[in-house]
């Protein structure tokens, strides 16, 4: 067989993996656990890190505030050194909508070692502590929208299932042409390098987190030293599950259906930044781990439509049959995806043109990163870990 075939055929069998030995990584039935409401309510923390987001706050904080929760909340927004106006944005929602108390605080320019979100977390929990016997802590961004019965949901799924941690994957934004070609792929990409059934898995190696709605135990956070462990993350979300679950942590991830990201990503090159910020990153930071994730895109993701265009070319009918099937094996994978996120299934055979993009949003994140602008976002860059102060 020449090498075409070779690489045809070991496509086919990787999707025949990733169908059915990663976790059923494409199910998109991982919800909220049962639910038993509590006897006595635990109080709640709501800490908001918000740097610039006076766009996304008239829709995300008045549904914070409007938190149909049994017991006592209060909202923590850190105003993380803000040019547009969002503190006293914030203080001005709070006086039209009522609802929850508000406290909108700045803790100032984060430390060295620090990244801006985790140090603005920080300053938050701080708060928190010093002014409520808050149990839990929610944990989420200033751009995610919860419906009003999320913080309830959260907590009764923590508290019926013995859990440190809940996560929920937020519903993001998909309006614009490029939004529907790139937002459900990173859902899927994500949750096939975390399979959301191994995160939930209680003694398992794998943890994973969405840091736009983190429910948080006070107790497994002070256990784990959350946030200064974790201080100098850019993927503060996977890094905060993982630290949880090393000290004997409970932690549970799955998709949302009440709480969604309100942040537009109209344009490609807002995505591909929001992308490419923190995907060298997700690779330590190694070149090798580089070559070989650009490697295996190409062989899994662009090997079975190049083995179908070739193999009808030339005639070889091994190739196009393994191709074919491959296509096929992953354009199913990818239905479930996108019929949660409510979109047409004749996206799914675009997969490969969506994983080239990938495949460069991530060598670009290295390339800026050996340019010294690894790792930006809104005005702060970020250095590797290792080379923090």
């Amino acid at each position: 067989m020449n090498a075409l075939t070779w690489i045809s055929v070991g496509s086919l069998a990787a999707w025949v993996w990733l169908l059915l030995g990663q976790g059923f990584f494409w199910r998109t039935d991982v919800r909220l656990p049962r639910r038993t409401p509590p006897d006595a309510w635990p109080s709640v923390a709501i800490v908001v890190p918000a740097r610039d987001e006076a766009e996304v706050l008239p829709v995300s904080l008045p549904s914070l505030l409007a938190q149909d929760y049994p017991g006592r909340a209060e909202v923590f927004l850190v105003d993380d050194g803000s040019t547009d106006g969002t503190g006293a944005l914030a203080r001005s929602l709070a006086e039209e909508h009522g609802g929850l108390p508000l406290t909108v605080d700045s803790p100032g320019e984060p430390r060295p070692g620090w990244t801006g979100k985790l140090w603005a977390v920080r300053h938050g929990m701080a708060l928190a502590r010093a002014r409520t016997d808050s149990e839990y802590l929610l944990l989420t961004d200033a751009d995610i929208a919860h419906a009003p019965g999320s913080l309830r949901e959260l907590v009764a799924a923590a508290r019926s299932n013995g859990l440190d941690l809940v996560s929920q994957m937020a519903r993001l934004r998909v309006a614009t042409g490029w939004e529907r070609l790139i937002v459900p792929a990173f859902v899927y990409f994500f949750s096939q390098l975390y399979p959301f059934r191994w995160v939930n898995r209680p003694g398992g190696w794998t943890a994973a987190a969405a840091g736009g709605c983190v429910l948080l135990r006070r107790e497994a956070a002070e256990r784990a030293r959350i946030p200064d462990a974790i201080r100098h993350a850019v993927i503060d979300d996977v890094t905060l599950a993982r630290a949880v679950k090393r000290t004997g942590g409970r932690i549970w991830l799955g998709l949302a259906e009440q709480v969604d990201s309100v942040r537009p990503y109209p344009r490609l090159g807002q995505l591909w930044r929001m992308v490419s910020r923190s995907a060298y990153a997700q690779l330590l930071y190694q070149p090798l781990l580089l070559v070989a994730t650009v490697a295996g895109l190409a062989a899994v993701y662009l090997a079975p439509p190049v083995a179908v265009v070739t193999g009808a070319l030339t005639g070889s009918a091994l190739p196009l049959a393994a191709g074919a099937a491959a296509w096929a094996v992953m354009t199913g994978t990818y239905f479930p995806m996108l019929r949660y996120y409510r979109q047409p299934l004749w996206l799914a055979p675009l997969l490969p043109f969506t994983a080239v993009l990938y495949l460069l949003m991530t060598v670009d994140s290295a390339v800026q990163h050996y340019r010294g602008r690894g790792a930006a976002w809104k005005g702060r860059t970020y250095a590797r870990p290792e080379a923090a102060p």
